[in-house]
């Protein structure tokens, strides 16, 4: 028998209080000492990843004009609670509103993007009121003026995919993938991935991804206009900051107008969407007042003045 001390644990109901007090039998020579000590729950990794919602999507603020949303929840590949989708919206509809946000990067903590709806939860997500815009972060991230940019590593699956089409430029890391499962396990598309899909990669692509389930690389995504950019993994952040900073630069009040009619004309046919981009225009300059008209012809007086750059 070994001479270090033997200690048991275990848990009695208290009949008083409903909880469980912690009691350690300590085997000391030859009786039993027993001590009690205040109750205490111990939480499994599942739990303390529910347990504070409110750190499981993480939003930051930059000086320079670019916010962060971050779905921050690695242990479960980034997937996705019913109040996880209530607190992306809400902080999309907040960063729409922050005059000082300029661009959005979406990304996710640690081995994926977003590998979709936790189905431990499912009923609760499929069930509930999908007509909800106030807690549907793919409604919000639509009517969000401020351009968004997804930082895509690691998987992009399903709600995920979704998710990932709702932002208007799309950086991926090498080895990315996008990935459409609805058919597979027998889940209705409800965010927008049997339309938009078709509409930018093709609709004979879209079916087979949809039907089979099989993953679209970063790469064929880049070659098939789904995805801009595709870089390194480690020059993922950098790179869709560098996007951010170079429309950030621009006339702030263009970019959001220059968003806004092409997402819109893109839900027309080609006919209303180019009467769509004149109705807008027109409105545009009828609001100009002649400082306005004053300060375009200087800045491009401006720029005619400089010499062109030898750097092709």
């Amino acid at each position: 028998m070994s001479k270090r001390k033997n200690i048991l644990r275990f848990r009695t109901e208290s009949a008083v209080t409903g909880q469980q007090p912690i009691i350690i039998l300590k085997k000391k020579k030859n009786h039993l000492k027993a001590q009690t000590f205040p109750w205490k729950p111990i939480e499994s990794k599942t739990n303390m990843d529910q347990s504070k919602p409110e750190n499981l999507i993480l939003v930051t603020r930059e000086p320079n004009g670019i916010a962060y949303v971050t779905i921050n929840r690695p242990r479960s590949l980034n997937s996705l609670t019913k109040s996880m989708m209530t607190d992306m919206a809400r902080a999309f509809k907040s960063l729409d509103r922050d005059e000082s946000v300029r661009v959005v990067i979406l990304s996710g903590s640690g081995r994926a993007f977003c590998s979709g709806v936790d189905l431990t939860a499912a009923e609760d997500v499929f069930k509930g009121d999908v007509k909800d815009v106030e807690s549907d972060p793919v409604v919000q991230m639509e009517l969000c003026r401020k351009p968004i940019i997804g930082a895509i590593s690691g998987f992009a699956v399903t709600a995920g995919f979704e998710i990932a089409l709702a932002c208007d430029v799309l950086v991926a890391a090498k080895g990315a993938k996008f990935i459409d499962t609805h058919a597979r396990f027998g889940i209705f598309p409800s965010w927008g991935l049997s339309q938009k899909l078709a509409r930018i990669i093709g609709p004979n692509r879209a079916r087979e991804s949809s039907m089979t389930g099989t993953p679209i690389t970063a790469e064929q995504g880049e070659r098939w206009g789904l995805v801009n950019h595709v870089v390194e993994e480690g020059e993922l952040m950098k790179k869709a900051q560098e996007v951010a900073l170079a429309m950030i630069k621009n006339n702030q009040d263009l970019v959001l107008r220059y968003k806004s009619v092409i997402n819109d004309g893109l839900k027309l046919d080609l006919g209303n969407a180019l009467a769509l981009e004149k109705e807008r225009g027109h409105e545009y300059y009828k609001g100009m007042t002649k400082e306005q008209f004053k300060k375009m012809q200087e800045f491009i007086a401006g720029r005619a003045s400089k010499k062109p750059s030898s750097k092709l």
